[in-house]
């Protein structure tokens, strides 16, 4: 009879790859102005307990929280490893946030100190009240904020201690704060690294915001538990994209669909760029996934994960990938789908996507100071994901959508999925968003924001009628198309469908 292995911390996963490999790189930064630097795990474990230092000396102990306002940069890396080797949690929000945003996740953490740009202090200020808190050049490769502190010594975490709180995007509502614990990110680490065979020679480039679970769980982490290396850049660039997995010999990235679309209208093939494996979430068009095919120099992997689930929870790790399939369940991962009462659905039926294992180990330990959201978020040990999907008799899953995402239009179920999928194959668009829109005869109707993919030569709203008409069935024909220059996004690049509902009733 199998048992699973013991939960170990994060803060020993990074201890074990300091010792196995000190001398191997670790981190490359790539500044704003271009710039670069290199650290070895040796010579950034220097930098970590320098770090710790500096924590302490401003009142962190194990069980502190610490706030982290910064875009990707080398000292949002070393705050992160110092209060999981202290023992105490990182509180990331977006850099970018308003002052009530980061107002509220201050309110509601009590963070001990915060950390933030110098360029918007005055926004940072202004949402921190009393809070104690750290200015600082993200560029700034030397980590001057750093000078004259001295080396401290680590805790002695626990893996049921509390590591992050990461608030969800925000897509519909107020956040909820995700509580994360040491166990949860060694276990995503050795889940991605395992489904990514990643080894000490692999190098991560890692373009999306460190603030958010992607980044965190399938590209740092994952990389510290094999021992392999991150090239981080402080933004995201479509443009620039290639040229710096060229220049960094990058050999695994990790990306969502719209900077996938963004790279394919602004970049070009490039010479040197040589991928292995790249994951993303979302799906892309055949074309789209050939393109990038070619131009990264392997085949795009898709994935599902959530903050919650902590590692994605389904991997294509097949020799032959779909761009439409999110694959199989990730070894290490209990998936099921099922119907409204629980039981599991057969194949080729839509049902919830609902997520097993132990609560602070394989799964997030709870929502913040929120008991009654966290079990209702749970049927009889089932994590709740409120997506659709449907899977195949060889055990494929193919997403459906979210629960929100099906509308009742005269009574029929028509999937918002399904017609974006339609919309995003017309040569002419790049991508496309569908909501309901109330309606007085059909309850509510398929709206669609579609965004061209040549500006100057959009299609036309009688062709894009004339697409879906041959394509849907006349309940999932959207009865409005809206032209845009974007989706409005979250900054990890999901769309906010809420926005585009409010223009619907406007």
């Amino acid at each position: 009879m199998s048992t699973r292995p013991e939960p170990v911390t994060m803060a020993a996963a990074w201890q074990r790859a300091v010792s196995e490999h000190p001398g191997r790189p670790f981190l490359t930064f790539e500044a704003p102005d271009g710039s670069v630097a290199d650290w070895s795990y040796d010579e950034f474990e220097i930098i970590v307990n320098r770090t710790m230092g500096k924590l302490r000396d401003h009142g962190v102990d194990a069980g502190s929280a610490v706030h982290l306002a910064l875009t990707n940069s080398p000292t949002f890396i070393a705050v992160w490893l110092a209060a999981l080797r202290i023992g105490a949690w990182i509180v990331p929000s977006d850099p970018m946030g308003r002052a009530p945003e980061l107002a509220d996740h201050i309110a509601r953490t009590r963070p001990v100190i915060g950390f933030c740009a110098e360029a918007r202090i005055n926004t940072y200020r202004e949402a921190a009240g009393s809070l104690q808190h750290l200015g600082i050049d993200e560029a700034d490769s030397r980590l001057c904020w750093l000078d004259g502190t001295a080396e401290s010594v680590a805790g002695s975490p626990r893996p049921e201690d509390r590591a992050a709180v990461m608030f969800t995007s925000g897509t519909t509502g107020r956040p909820k704060g995700v509580e994360i614990t040491q166990a949860n990110y060694a276990f995503a680490g050795k889940a991605m690294a395992e489904a990514s065979a990643l080894s000490p020679d692999d190098r991560h480039i890692v373009v999306l915001p460190l603030f958010h679970a992607n980044a965190q769980y399938y590209s740092f982490a994952s990389a510290i538990w094999a021992g392999a290396s991150v090239a981080l850049m402080h933004s995201f660039s479509a443009s620039g994209f290639l040229p710096q997995v060229a220049r960094h010999r990058a050999t695994c990235a990790s990306l969502f669909a719209a900077p996938m679309r963004m790279i394919l209208a602004r970049g070009e093939k490039t010479d040197g760029v040589a991928l292995r494996h790249c994951w993303f979430a979302q799906n892309i068009t055949v074309d789209q996934h050939r393109t990038l095919t070619e131009w990264f120099g392997c085949e795009p992997r898709q994935l599902y994960g959530m903050t919650e689930t902590i590692p994605a929870v389904l991997t294509d790790t097949s020799s032959s990938p779909r761009c439409d399939s999110m694959g199989l369940v990730t070894p290490g991962c209990s998936v099921d789908l099922q119907g409204p009462d629980g039981a599991p659905v057969g194949p080729e039926e839509v049902g919830e996507i609902v997520v097993g294992g132990v609560r602070g180990q394989t799964l997030f330990a709870g929502y913040l100071d929120d008991s009654a959201t966290t079990e209702a978020s749970f049927r009889d040990g089932w994590f709740l994901t409120g997506d659709r999907a449907t899977r195949d008799v060889d055990g494929r899953w193919y997403f459906d959508g979210r629960r929100s995402d099906v509308l009742k239009v005269s009574g029929e179920n028509v999937s918002t999925v399904e017609v974006e999928g339609v919309l995003a194959a017309h040569p002419g668009v790049l991508e496309a968003s569908v909501v309901g829109a109330p309606d007085e005869v059909r309850d509510e109707v398929p709206v669609a924001f579609v965004v061209p993919s040549d500006p100057k030569a959009p299609p036309t709203v009688q062709e894009l009628a004339s697409w879906c008409a041959e394509r849907l069935s006349k309940p999932k024909v959207p009865t409005q198309f809206t032209l845009l220059d974007e989706l409005p996004r979250t900054s990890v690049g999901k769309i906010r469908k809420f926005l585009l509902k409010e223009e619907t009733t406007a």
